[in-house]
């Protein structure tokens, strides 16, 4: 890719045996009133994963002791000066109790009750590779921030 990119983490809870996954309604700042994963911007000096793992303490209060990333997604707004490269997490293993912070309000959603109407466009398009555990890379494109106009994914082998 070309140029400069933002490189941020997201990383997504699962509990494997009740079938369901933690996310957090954004409370504030970019996403606000969106249902999303844990994460942020990498810090300088800060890995990609040390970065997950901060993030998801930070806004979760959940820490992990194994974070297994699954994909890269790389998202093109028209209205932001650098393409944003997320990389993505999930956690199986946690300890701690989810909690609420200034950022992020926690909640559990069923597999199949996960709220794709109030959350980003591209996750209903990413998320079913996620949840059956396979690892993926993507690129999306939106106009005007919300609306996504195009997309390239793609299941990965590592």
């Amino acid at each position: 890719m070309d140029g400069e990119v933002k490189l941020l983490t997201l990383v997504i809870p699962v509990d494997d045996d009740d079938k369901r996954v933690l996310l957090g309604l954004k409370k504030r700042g970019f996403g606000e009133g969106y249902y999303n994963g844990f994460g942020g911007k990498v810090e300088p000096g800060e890995s990609v994963s040390e970065a997950a793992a901060r993030e998801l303490e930070e806004e979760s209060e959940l820490r992990s002791p194994k974070l297994d990333k699954r994909g890269v997604l790389t998202f093109h707004y028209d209205d932001k000066p650098k393409p944003l490269e997320v990389h993505v997490f999930r956690v199986s293993e946690y300890e701690g109790v989810p909690a609420e912070t200034e950022e992020m309000r926690p909640e559990w959603f069923a597999f199949d009750q996960i709220p794709f109407q109030k959350m980003w466009a591209d996750d209903a398009l990413w998320y079913p590779l996620f949840l059956s555990g396979k690892t993926f890379e993507g690129e999306f494109y939106f106009e005007n921030t919300h609306d996504l106009k195009r997309h390239e994914l793609r299941e990965t082998t590592t």
